[in-house]
């Protein structure tokens, strides 16, 4: 089995999808891997490195992609500069696409790889289930973006965070709200925790109260109960539009004292809620900072935009795209391990193809497969010509 790992070209992608030490992994167990010049150098993995693990460069990825029996990616593929031709188009027919499809977003890509007869698997698709926790990437690149958003809004932020006893008086921390306590919401939680701030999080799921007192931060419930709140998959379920107002009103009563509010609400396949009015930016302090995480589907903030940081009402909205890609070297650890594991479930011996199509991670996490697209959601989608929400230029690693 050949496995190629290309150069990512979408959006200034500095991620890569295998770093020297799972290519290491790969090629002693016998996978022979092919690594597009220059692929990990916006993660400061060298050619060299990549070698000394016993892969092969190949300058070309039109090359590459023609070889490849696997392709591991972090973003869709899409249409190459250089080539004049899609990365897609580049793969041979039967190939295996393991990547960030992000599929509801990017209908076009889909069809064209149901086309190519490519069998795609979407690294956002994997189920959170227990057999999977190690090769969750939405989860480890959420903690990467969970704790950037926190360094963003400090170097943003017009006062001190922690606490300070000084000759000239004490200075009083800093107050933050965290919205959203999945994986990202926590890891900011415990950021700003750890930066000194005091923190309160918000979160639709009652059994988010007890993660988020651990980490020192005071929990504000929503008044709904466990079956409203999560699907069966642990995700956050989509509400009622009346839910959003007096979840907006809830939030209101904090955010007009706030320093730092980070939003990470996010409902799969859907646009994210708006939970921060114009109304609610204009109550806040002056110098005040919000950083949303999930500007990319629509965002939570009213006043967000994607790829920009603004000032609006006086206080900085920072909506950056792809925070992962701010932190290469350790975003593209963690996601190379994910997927190095995924590939391992479709490879058992480590070493030839052999995918269980019954196995609940593969049913959960296929995209495309022999022509045809197997994922319900995205078939009926696809088959409407729509889209769920508008697609970023990257994935939310998010998200």
């Amino acid at each position: 089995m050949k496995v190629g790992i290309p150069k990512e070209i979408l959006g200034n992608e500095t991620r890569v999808a295998a770093v020297a030490d799972t290519v290491g992994k790969m090629t002693k167990g016998g996978i022979e891997v092919l690594v597009e010049t220059g692929a990990g150098a916006a993660s400061f993995v060298s050619d060299e490195e990549y070698v000394k693990a016993g892969a092969k460069i190949v300058d070309s990825p039109e090359v590459l992609f023609a070889e490849s029996d696997v392709v591991l990616k972090v973003q869709r593929p899409v249409l190459n500069s250089k080539t004049k031709k899609h990365e897609a188009d580049m793969m041979k027919e039967g190939a295996v696409l393991i990547t960030f499809l992000q599929p509801l977003a990017n209908l076009d890509s889909v069809v064209k790889l149901a086309s190519k007869k490519i069998t795609s698997f979407s690294m956002d698709a994997v189920p959170r289930i227990s057999r999977a926790q190690m090769m969750d990437a939405l989860s480890s690149m959420s903690t990467v973006a969970g704790y950037k958003a926190v360094l963003l809004a400090a170097n943003s932020l017009k006062r001190f965070i922690p606490m300070l006893s000084t000759a000239a008086g004490t200075v009083y921390p800093a107050k933050a709200v965290v919205i959203g306590a999945g994986v990202a919401g926590l890891q900011a939680i415990a950021t700003a925790k750890r930066l000194g701030a005091v923190v309160t999080g918000f979160d639709t799921r009652p059994a988010a109260g007890e993660q988020i007192r651990s980490l020192g931060g005071e929990f504000v419930p929503m008044n709904v109960d466990h079956s409203q709140a999560e699907d069966a998959g642990g995700y956050a379920r989509e509400m009622s539009s009346d839910f959003y107002r007096q979840e907006q009103e809830i939030i209101r009563k904090y955010t007009k004292e706030a320093d730092i509010i980070i939003t990470t609400a996010l409902i799969p396949g859907r646009p994210a809620p708006t939970l921060i009015t114009e109304e609610m930016v204009k109550e806040m302090k002056a110098g005040s900072v919000i950083v949303d995480l999930v500007v990319e589907q629509g965002g939570n903030c009213a006043l967000s935009e994607p790829g920009k940081e603004v000032v609006k009402h006086d206080v900085s909205i920072i909506g950056t795209l792809n925070l992962p890609g701010t932190i290469p070297v350790h975003a593209s650890q963690l996601y190379s391990r994910n997927v190095l594991n995924f590939l391992y479930l479709l490879a058992p011996d480590k070493k030839d193809l052999k995918i269980d199509f019954n196995d609940e991670i593969v049913k959960g996490s296929v995209v495309t497969h022999n022509g045809e697209i197997l994922n319900e959601k995205v078939k009926e989608a696809a088959s409407k010509g729509d889209t769920a929400f508008p697609s970023g230029p990257t994935s939310r690693s998010h998200w």
